[in-house]
């Protein structure tokens, strides 16, 4: 697949801290989807992986995921622009996902067992793993559904694609699920705080410290 630079809207200091995302400046990340992918559910999973796309691309809880090196990108639109996601942030079921969905794994992948997750906890440290050890514990036979698609996307490529200012109003007339993982409501209301004219912190930063995300039990709400 031919690849371009895309716009990727990122602060620098916010990819290592805990908040889920935040939209500064753009950079570039070397990935490009012109038209809408296939996407195929990934089996006993409630995410999509793209089997035709070179990148490390998925959908779920209503958005798309994309992991560049070892950091993780979220947007509502298939082809960005994208936010980073702070790896206390990404929802587990992301990271559940075998290494073999992954198109273009990165060179520490290297070895790892097709059939099993990732080891982010040797990628991203002992203290991530500490805070995240039961990240792959999970019941296999209660798996939520997967999101509904935003299948209404397909007819928004090239230069039909909408730019960033279009794309909120595009998505809440066409697409009416509401996500559950902390990282994709806080992109939601980043999104529509423009038109509503909302100002200040996102809701999923108030009241709340800057930690890494102890004491989130589960992480039912946060990761999941």
């Amino acid at each position: 697949m031919r690849r371009r630079t895309i716009a990727l809207f990122v602060p620098l200091a916010c990819v290592a801290a805990a908040a889920p995302a935040q939209v500064n400046f753009s950079i570039g990340i070397g990935i490009n989807v012109p038209v809408y992918p296939q996407l195929v559910q990934v089996p006993g999973y409630p995410v999509y992986y793209a089997p035709g796309l070179a990148a490390n691309f998925f959908f779920y809880d209503g958005v798309y995921w994309v992991l560049e090196g070892d950091r993780w990108y979220l947007s509502s639109w298939y082809n960005g622009p994208w936010q980073p996601v702070a790896p206390a942030y990404v929802p587990y079921y992301v990271l559940r996902v075998p290494v073999r969905y992954y198109r273009a794994p990165p060179p520490y992948f290297r070895g790892w067992r097709s059939s099993a997750p990732p080891r982010w906890g040797q990628q991203w440290g002992p203290q991530w793993e500490q805070q995240h050890k039961d990240w792959n514990k999970w019941d296999r036979h209660a798996v939520p559904p997967p999101a509904p698609l935003p299948s209404y996307q397909r007819g928004y490529s090239g230069e039909r694609y909408p730019r960033i200012e279009q794309q909120p109003d595009l998505h809440g007339r066409n697409y009416g699920y509401q996500p559950q993982s902390e990282a994709a409501r806080q992109h939601y209301h980043q999104q529509s705080a423009p038109q509503s004219g909302k100002q200040g912190q996102p809701e999923s930063q108030r009241g709340k410290g800057q930690g890494s995300g102890k004491g989130q039990g589960s992480g039912k709400e946060k990761n999941d």
